[in-house]
């Protein structure tokens, strides 16, 4: 990792969806984020970073873009924050922000992006949490503490059309929850999408791309309905298709229902990231995670590089 790693502008915006402007500096607030900045809260992306050799390559395309302008609060040289993992810790003066997510969705086209056709901020920036509060200003130099071994970190998709029109209380998503927790790792989000495809596979890339989980489970969708598409998109996202997990779940599953044959629940890996679809009734997802908790924590162990076969 670099060495020589400075802090070049730092910038603020009272409301979402304006311009960032540069400030002579900012205070951190532990687990909240910047004090007078629109984006503070109780949530992952409390500040957002962006490199000023990204910014600088942008300008020489033709950009006008002020600091801040991408809509980041820091503005870093002499490191390729892509590089820089999820998880990693960065000390700045007495602050401490840990980077949570690389890059972000674009809702919405920004100004920037109508006028040059392009953004850096949704693929350059990275996002992190304040755990220790501080003032940061032009000329800090940068600390960065490698990433650490911790808990495994769980991404939870609930994926079905009543749920996620609120017509129905989703029980099986909490239920993963539990036991994953009960089993000493951490769940970074869980959230509830419709039986679409394209739904379904974005947020498994967000997981993996974007928070860099370590597992993902999906609940619902693997059956024989017509909107039942949770493997395909599965399988979209995936580099390396794991088909003994899904094979052994249905084995195990049969030997409680013979109806088991009937799913179609699959598992791959993309990046460093596993995913495994579970069935939707919260009995089943609590049967297939006790049945495979011990091999899936070995298995995690292989793929992240913490054991060895």
């Amino acid at each position: 990792m670099e060495n020589n790693i400075e802090v070049l502008a730092v910038c603020i915006s009272e409301k979402k969806g304006t311009e960032k402007k540069e400030v002579e500096k900012i205070v951190l607030k532990e687990e909240w984020g910047i004090e007078g900045d629109a984006h503070a809260g109780k949530w992952h992306r409390q500040v957002s970073l962006l490199a000023f050799e990204k910014i600088d390559a942008f300008r020489k395309k033709g950009a006008e873009v002020d600091f801040g302008a991408f809509g980041e609060n820091i503005i870093v040289g002499g490191v390729d924050l892509g590089s820089i993992p999820v998880g990693t810790v960065l000390e700045i003066g007495e602050a401490k922000l840990k980077v949570t997510q690389i890059g972000k969705e674009c809702h919405s086209h920004c100004n920037i992006y109508k006028k040059m056709g392009d953004c850096i901020m949704p693929r350059e920036g990275i996002f992190a949490e304040v755990l220790k509060g501080g003032v940061v200003q032009k000329g800090e130099s940068i600390r960065v503490i490698e990433k650490g071994e911790g808990p495994y970190r769980v991404g939870i998709i609930t994926v079905s059309d009543r749920a996620s029109k609120g017509e129905y209380e989703d029980k099986s998503g909490p239920m993963i929850k539990e036991l994953v927790e009960a089993a000493g790792m951490e769940v970074v989000d869980y959230i509830i999408v419709p039986d679409e495809k394209g739904q379904i596979a974005k947020k498994l890339l967000h997981f993996s791309d974007q928070r860099q989980v370590d597992l993902v489970f999906t609940t619902g969708g693997t059956g024989f309905s017509k909107r039942d598409v949770t493997p395909e998109a599965t399988k979209q996202v995936v580099e390396r298709e794991v088909p003994g997990i899904g094979e052994a779940l249905r084995s195990y599953s049969l030997t409680i229902t013979p109806k088991a044959m009937l799913s179609r629940q699959t598992a791959g890996i993309r990046g460093n990231t596993l995913i495994i679809n579970l069935p939707g009734s919260p009995k089943a997802c609590k049967e297939n995670i006790d049945y495979i908790m011990k091999s899936l924590i070995h298995g995690l162990g292989i793929l992240s590089g913490r054991e060895t076969n």
